[in-house]
């Protein structure tokens, strides 16, 4: 009965999400995946009303397109955090594509696998896999929504930035079907409070639900994405706050100044304070980092 109420109560909750269209990722089997029994998605509201959604089996996309104002083009795919355990689907998923919108951006919100191997032969490419295909389908379906394939970021908060930032850096890693060889690299990147390292600086709940209890030294390094950026790597817009204490700011850091050696142009943003977890408004300061990153977008010539 649980699970049942959980489903309908899931099927409520996006009927009154402002999306226009719910992509299923997978026409045909998902990637990576094997039968489990009784394995259910289910919604959970928080105290501050947010939408929590655990245990993704059939990856979704979620389409929302501006309608109060003409569409620019530019095109962000949301990552939404949650430790790889959960996606935070309203305060790092909805609210920003609704946002995006407003400055006519599309905006497309991730419902990734969270990494299980209940349901993955190999969990570690999970969420990666998700990701890829949704890039892949944004690009071939860029004509539809009126988007410019030059000017597809991927945005992604908490872990969400870990796996926005694996979709960036691990550009010869592909893991879908892509025969037509469509173009994987995001123009561009926004992390916020991201999830980058699984080294000193690490985020221990996302690097044991992604790599398992016991990864390699071997496989650290290969998902501590801070050690995968080359000149190819898109340009990068940061957010952090110095008193994170789920997140060490330093993830932050040492992707920003990795970038800066390799001449990639970006920008990050420190806050003295904010915590963890603060979506668009981080209520310590006056300003909005997402007015920032707009200028940013402008100043790199994405968005007019």
């Amino acid at each position: 009965m649980k699970a049942l109420f959980s489903s309908l109560f899931l099927v409520v909750t996006f009927s009154f999400v402002a999306q226009d269209k719910v992509v299923t990722l997978y026409l045909q089997k998902v990637p990576n995946s094997k039968t489990a029994v009784d394995y259910k998605e289910t919604a959970e509201t928080a105290e501050d009303k947010s939408v929590r959604i655990k245990k993704v089996s059939n990856p979704e996309l979620l389409v929302f397109c501006p309608k109060k104002v003409t569409p620019n083009g530019v095109a962000v795919l949301i990552c939404p955090g949650g430790g790889y355990r959960l996606l935070s689907m309203t305060n790092e998923g909805y609210t920003v594509a609704e946002k995006l919108n407003e400055k006519g951006i599309t905006a497309f919100v991730l419902k990734y696998r969270l990494p299980d191997d209940e349901i993955m032969i190999d969990k570690k490419i999970g969420p990666l896999q998700d990701a890829q295909q949704a890039m892949k389908w944004i690009r071939e379906n860029a004509t539809k929504y009126h988007l410019d394939e030059n000017k597809v970021g991927i945005m992604g908060f908490s872990a969400g930035g870990h796996l926005a930032s694996t979709v960036g850096t691990h550009l010869d890693q592909i893991e879908i079907e892509n025969a037509t060889k469509t173009n994987l690299r995001p123009d561009f990147m926004v992390l916020v409070y991201p999830v980058i390292s699984f080294g000193k600086y690490q985020h221990k709940g996302s690097k044991q639900n992604l790599l398992g209890e016991k990864p390699s030294e071997a496989v650290v390094a290969q998902y501590s994405n801070e050690l995968q950026i080359t000149k190819e790597t898109p340009i990068t817009f940061l957010v952090h706050a110095a008193d994170d204490k789920a997140v060490p700011f330093q993830n932050s850091v040492d992707f920003y100044m990795k970038l800066h050696q390799e001449g990639i142009r970006s920008e990050m943003h420190l806050y003295q304070a904010g915590g963890h977890g603060f979506g668009l408004n981080n209520k310590t300061i006056k300003d909005s980092w997402f007015d920032s990153m707009l200028h940013w977008l402008e100043t790199n010539q994405l968005l007019k």
